[in-house]
């Protein structure tokens, strides 16, 4: 995504949290940057969206990927390996947003080639700022690959 502030930018956010789903999609929704936000509540749905499969066969690339650890069926360490072994979608950004502070967690994210890991802050507040901060870098900032 070339950074214009014309195009729409397309994030997949992989969470099972509702809350964690609205504040993220309330968060984008007064960026500077027009989002798309694609949902997956677990890891196979994300899997799913990524290789475009089952009901997701016309599903966009994403621009972004905000994804969390502690997901059912495929956690967010297995999915990220999967996204960084493909080649067509190892170019997408993908930012572990997690409550884990394990420095287990951390490692592994890294060495599964992750390209940000944020911890989400518990208070409201914070966890917006946190989210403005992500797209004033990653949408704004950085000349993201198409």
């Amino acid at each position: 995504m070339e950074n214009n502030k014309n195009n729409l930018a397309h994030i997949l956010l992989v969470e099972d949290n509702e809350g964690d789903i609205l504040l993220t999609q309330e968060a984008f929704e007064t960026c500077k940057v027009k989002t798309q936000i694609s949902i997956a509540k677990n890891g196979q749905e994300a899997l799913d969206f990524l290789f475009k499969r089952g009901e997701y066969v016309n599903a966009k690339k994403p621009d972004l990927i905000l994804l969390d650890i502690n997901l059912p069926i495929f956690n967010g360490h297995e999915v990220l390996k999967l996204i960084k072994a493909d080649s067509m979608l190892k170019k997408i950004p993908v930012i572990m947003l997690t409550t884990s502070s394990s420095q287990k967690d951390l490692d592994d994210a890294y060495e599964n080639h992750c390209n940000s890991y944020v911890k989400k802050p518990l208070e409201i507040n914070e966890f917006l700022e946190a989210i403005l901060k992500i797209e004033e870098f990653w949408l704004q900032l950085t000349t993201l690959s198409a």
